[in-house]
C-alpha cells in the first residue's frame, strides 16, 4: 500500500469526482430544460399570436407583432357575421363530418388490422401489401374520378361522400397492425374462441380494449385531418348551409378596398378550438396507454 493510499488522498479524490459528477449531470439537467421550455414556448407561439390576432384591428395587426390581446373582439365578430360566416353551422357540419369520419376510420381500420394479425389465410401479405400500395396513390389523383362518380349518384352536395371512403384508410390499418403485432396474444384470442365468445364479441370486447392508446392517437389525426380537410368539400359541397368551417374561412375576403385582418384570424381561432379540446380529451389515454402497456395480467 502506498503513503498515498494510507494517507486517504484516493478517497478523497473519489469523492470528488462523484460530486464533480454530481453537479454535471445537474447542469445537463438545466439545459436540457431550458431547450425544452424554449421549444414549448416556440410551438405556442403561433397559436398565442393568431388568437391575438383575433383581438386586434387591421391596423393594430398591420402595426406589428404583439403578444397582448387588444379590445376589438367584438367588432371582428361582428364584421365576421357580416361577411355570411355563420360559425354555427359551419362547426355543426364540420363536427358532423369529421366525427362520423373518425369513428369509421378507427373502427374498421382496428377490424382490418385485427383481420391481417389474427387470422392466417393465404392471401393476408399479399392483401396487405396492396394496402400499402393504396397508401402511396394521392387523393388529388383521383379526385375527377371520384367527384364524376358522386354526381352520377346525386351526392353531391351531402356529406356521405366526405364520411363513406373514411372506412378504408390505409396509413390507419398499418399503424394499428403495427400496434396489434407487439401488444396483442393470439393465445387469448384463442382461450376467448375455446370460450365460445363470437368473433365480434372478442374483437369488441377483448381486443378493443387493449388498443385503445392505438384508437386515441389515431383517433385524433383523423378528426384533425377530416376537420382542416379543404379539397374535397370545396369540390362537392356547393350549397352554402352545407359549407365546413374550412370553406368558411377560406371564403372570407375583404372588399375591393380593404381586407378585415381581424374577423380572419377570429375565423381562423374557431376553426383551431375544437382541435384542441378533441387534443387534450384523448392525449391522456396515449400517456395512460405508453405507462400501462397492452396486456394486464
Amino acid at each position: 500500500m502506498t503513503n498515498r493510499e494510507r494517507s486517504g488522498t484516493v478517497p478523497l479524490s473519489v469523492h470528488a469526482m462523484k460530486e464533480s459528477g454530481k453537479v454535471s449531470r445537474g447542469v445537463n439537467k438545466t439545459v436540457i430544460y431550458i431547450v425544452l421550455v424554449f421549444l414549448a414556448l416556440l410551438s405556442i407561439l403561433p397559436f398565442w399570436t393568431m388568437f391575438v390576432n383575433a383581438t386586434r384591428s387591421t391596423p393594430e395587426i398591420q402595426s406589428g407583432l404583439s403578444l397582448l390581446p387588444s379590445t376589438h373582439l367584438l367588432s371582428n365578430w361582428n364584421v365576421l357575421l357580416d361577411k355570411s360566416f355563420d360559425p354555427f353551422r359551419g362547426f355543426l357540419n364540420s363536427l358532423i363530418i369529421s366525427g362520423a369520419a373518425t369513428l369509421l376510420t378507427v373502427y374498421f381500420s382496428s377490424l382490418t388490422a385485427y383481420g391481417l394479425t389474427v387470422y392466417n389465410w393465404k392471401m393476408r401479405q399479399p392483401f396487405f401489401t396492396f394496402i400499402m400500395c393504396v397508401m402511396m396513390i394521392p387523393a388529388q389523383a383521383s379526385a375527377i374520378g371520384f367527384y364524376q362518380f358522386m354526381y352520377k349518384l346525386h351526392w353531391t352536395n351531402s356529406f356521405l361522400p366526405l364520411i363513406l371512403p373514411a372506412i378504408a384508410a390505409p396509413a390507419v390499418v398499418f399503424f394499428m397492425r403495427q400496434y396489434l403485432l407487439a401488444t396483442l396474444s393470439i393465445e387469448m384470442v384463442e382461450a376467448a374462441r375455446i370460450d365460445g365468445s363470437g368473433e365480434f364479441y372478442t374483437f369488441n370486447r377483448i381486443v378493443m380494449p387493449i388498443m385503445i392508446p392505438a384508437v386515441a392517437t389515431q383517433a385524433i389525426f383523423a378528426f384533425v385531418a377530416n376537420w382542416n380537410n379543404l379539397f374535397m368539400p370545396l369540390i362537392l359541397l356547393t350549397q352554402k348551409d352545407k359549407y365546413t368551417l374550412p370553406i368558411m374561412v377560406s371564403l372570407l375576403k375583404g372588399d375591393i378596398y380593404k381586407t378585415e385582418f381581424g374577423s380572419i384570424y377570429l375565423g381562423l381561432a374557431l376553426t383551431t378550438l375544437p382541435l384542441f379540446v378533441i387534443y387534450f380529451l384523448l392525449s391522456r389515454y396515449i400517456i395512460a396507454g405508453v405507462a400501462l402497456g397492452g396486456v394486464k395480467e
